[in-house]
């Protein structure tokens, strides 16, 4: 009978957890473009990974910025510590129950983290992982670099680092979900109204639907 209570007292606590969604895929696949209309859509809190250690670079006093900017322009990855604890203030300070997180986990280390950190915190309900050859999605950056994006890292030299290190260390994260049944794919090569048709179907699929106005 107590084994009965206390699993059923855990099970209620892991359906108050927070939900999340990993969405990858390589620069300039799309992601913070269907993240902000999956937003709009969903009510779900769109947290880039990307953007949350850009502000903390540009923060008064961070112990961290002079790290982070290195890190991001030489393609690399910052250490899991300092992006889950953003990632985790960033959750608190929302106050809301769902979460996109976008660019993240981005390799074993970070899955590692993840998982060390934060698996008992949240609920991972999916991975959604958008697929764009390597050319496009060069394009893309590239194009937003030129059009004024006020990144480091949209540019040729950066882009070739930010390639290897998906191909190297996000690809087998993504193998690992996708042996786990996770990850849902996306072809991000089309036109962002039409891959967010797509992307609609995957969320009201899992039960997620439109939030009314």
């Amino acid at each position: 009978m107590w084994d009965r209570l206390i699993l059923r007292f855990y099970s209620s606590i892991r359906k108050m957890l927070p939900e999340v969604v990993f969405v990858l895929g390589a620069p300039g696949a799309g992601k913070g473009t269907q993240c902000s209309l999956i937003s709009k859509e969903f009510d779900f809190v769109h947290l880039s990974a990307g953007d949350l250690l850009r502000e903390e670079r540009q923060r008064p006093g961070s112990e961290y910025g002079e790290m982070i900017e290195e890190k991001i322009r030489n393609g690399e990855i910052v250490p899991v510590e300092v992006t889950c604890s953003l990632i985790d203030k960033a959750m608190q300070k929302s106050g809301k129950t769902r979460f996109l997180i976008d660019g993240f986990p981005r390799n074993k280390d970070n899955l590692d983290g993840w998982q060390r950190v934060m698996t008992d915190k949240t609920k991972l309900l999916f991975v959604l992982f958008f697929e764009c050859s390597r050319d496009l999605c060069t394009e893309r950056c590239l194009g937003r670099g030129a059009a004024g994006s006020g990144r480091s890292d949209d540019n040729l030299k950066s882009l070739e680092k930010r390639f290897n290190t998906y191909i190297n260390d996000t690809l087998p994260i993504i193998n690992h979900y996708d042996h786990q049944g996770l990850v849902q794919r996306i072809n991000s090569e089309v036109g962002p109204q039409e891959v967010f048709e797509d992307v609609k179907k995957v969320f009201n699929d899992v039960g997620i639907h439109r939030i009314s106005n």
